[in-house]
């Protein structure tokens, strides 16, 4: 291949198509330092229980599931030094709120649905782009769509959105002061990450933004409850700076979940109870942080029924079948349709990029 040489989309689906990537998706990396994702899960875990405790023993009880969609922010800033790492989880705590209290706002409000699908396909561009031009570090903007596709869930009253806001609010607060009082013993890098370069974080976003929505309504047409989940398949593949990266996190998404809907399916059809789904939480919290690293996949068989069990804290009345079939069927939609939207808004840097890590 020539350097003035610009491959067509069809030459780059056909790229895409080679069984190395298989190979390559299917590798696991070496953890160097299990440290620093032992302490993170640890500050998370913390949080989890001590905030759904508490949620519960009050008159709120049924802001549990926004209440640890709050705890999550604890994953944030770890990559930054100690002094950092505060307004990097305060930062994130404000996202998540944000993301909350603004689809639940347009859901009391009764925008239409697909009116819903794109603000949050909008909020999905802006949530990667601050992720990525602030020193946030994983698990990045996946966390405040997530939280934003909950907060479609019906609202009864304004004061019902100003008491999901609130709940995870206070819950952010409360994992800022774990952060806060146990981080001097994570091991801080000695130079944070840079930040990926300014065009690249704006078409990144704009892809995102694009295929977020068309994964979303699609989802929505084909009937099914839970079109943020087809949202967050999408944004994993778009978010990818390489179509070659794109693919293997798109394939270890879409192995991850399936397998991760079946232990999720496990767990809720036991009926492990409020404390039981609490000490799940924790666990699977610790899990995902000791193995993610090693390949996304592994991370994925464990989040999926982290993200179901929230889901079935939020909505008692869901039945445990449904909601892992519906994960799996979404994934696959929003991963599909991701990664087409990938390849067609690909540049021409892009496509010469995938010829040349083939050809290598």
């Amino acid at each position: 291949m020539t350097a003035t040489h610009a491959p067509r989309r069809i030459e780059s689906l056909r790229h895409l198509m080679h069984p190395m990537h298989l190979r390559q998706s299917a590798a696991v990396a070496r953890q160097p330092r299990l440290a620093v994702p032992l302490l993170i899960s640890a500050q998370a875990g913390i949080t989890t229980a001590l905030a759904l405790l508490a949620v519960l023993a009050s008159p709120w009880a049924s802001l549990v599931g926004f209440a640890a969609l709050g705890a999550l922010v604890a994953l944030f800033g770890r990559g930054v030094t100690h002094r950092q790492r505060g307004w990097v989880v305060l930062a994130a705590g404000g996202l998540q709120v944000s993301a909350i209290a603004g689809m639940s706002t347009l859901t009391w409000l009764g925008v239409p649905v697909w009116g819903q699908l794109l603000a949050l396909a909008v909020m999905a561009g802006l949530f990667f782009f601050a992720s990525t031009s602030a020193p946030f570090g994983p698990p990045g903007a996946l966390i405040f769509v997530f939280a934003g596709s909950a907060g479609m869930m019906p609202v009864t009253s304004g004061l019902e959105v100003l008491e999901r806001g609130a709940a995870t609010a206070a819950v952010a607060l409360l994992a800022l002061a774990v952060v806060l009082s146990t981080d001097w013993l994570r091991p801080a890098p000695a130079q944070p990450e840079a930040p990926m370069p300014l065009p690249a974080r704006r078409m990144i976003a704009l892809r995102v933004a694009v295929g977020t929505a068309l994964a979303m309504l699609v989802s929505h047409a084909a009937g099914m409850d839970h079109p943020g989940w087809a949202a967050m398949g999408a944004q994993v593949v778009l978010q990818g700076t390489h179509l070659h990266l794109s693919l293997n996190r798109a394939m270890q998404r879409m192995v991850g979940t399936l397998f991760g809907a079946g232990v999720a399916w496990v767990c809720l059809a036991s009926d492990p109870g409020i404390v039981g789904v609490i000490l799940l939480l924790v666990a699977l919290q610790v899990a995902t942080e000791l193995v993610i690293g090693a390949n996304y996949a592994f991370g994925q068989v464990l989040i999926t029924p982290m993200a179901l069990l929230m889901m079935a804290l939020a909505s008692p009345q869901a039945e445990a079948g449904a909601l892992a079939t519906e994960r799996v069927l979404d994934t696959f939609l929003g991963v599909v349709i991701g990664m087409g939207v990938a390849l067609v808004l690909s540049t021409i840097e892009d496509r010469r990029a995938l010829a040349r890590h083939c050809a290598a």
